[in-house]
């Protein structure tokens, strides 16, 4: 499944020039690209997701899974659906960008009571910035992290920084095998 997954981002979501031409969130030049969400939000795409991410947190007792908007939300949702049918239900969030301004104020939606241990999602981590607004959100709402797991890790310092808030950071596919099964097309 993993291999499937890692040619499916390549046609999908991965784009690689030798200069420099993509300009990151941080301002960043990199001369690869991967933007998740053509990969995510396909049917294949989402199956395997689900499939290897669920791998990931099954040894875990969680409440949920979840991260920020609109990255984290397909993973979090393929990942529960397939906790349903391992029969070891985890529940899906999202963590909004804004913090919500009316009725009851707060930073997540989902069904996570506080006090729930869960796994923070992420589609692609590079410096781990996005990663670790998701982490002190969730704990400003009162949730533990026991685990991070990033779709995509492009191996540029993110997952050691996000060690600082959470030591468990996993990652179901590496840059490197990504550039690897680039070089074989």
């Amino acid at each position: 499944m993993k291999q499937e997954l890692i040619e499916f981002l390549c046609r999908k979501s991965f784009k690689y020039t030798k200069d420099p031409s993509f300009k990151l969130a941080s301002g960043k030049m990199s001369n690869f690209y991967v933007n998740c969400k053509p990969t995510i939000l396909n049917p294949r795409g989402m199956f395997l997701t689900g499939h290897l991410v669920f791998e990931l947190i099954q040894d875990l007792e969680i409440d949920g899974v979840g991260g920020l908007t609109f990255g984290a939300d397909p993973i979090a949702v393929a990942t529960s659906f397939v906790s349903e049918l391992k029969k070891k239900p985890v529940n899906a969030f999202s963590i909004r960008k804004d913090q919500k301004d009316h009725g009851i104020i707060k930073w997540l939606e989902g069904d996570i009571k506080k006090n729930g241990k869960v796994v923070i999602l992420e589609d692609v981590i590079t410096t781990g910035g996005s990663t670790i607004k998701a982490i002190e959100r969730a704990r400003s709402e009162g949730l533990e992290i026991v685990r991070v797991v990033s779709l995509v890790d492009r191996q540029e310092g993110g997952v050691e920084n996000v060690m600082e808030y959470v030591e468990d950071v996993r990652a179901v596919v590496t840059r490197d095998e990504l550039i690897n099964e680039w070089k074989k097309r």
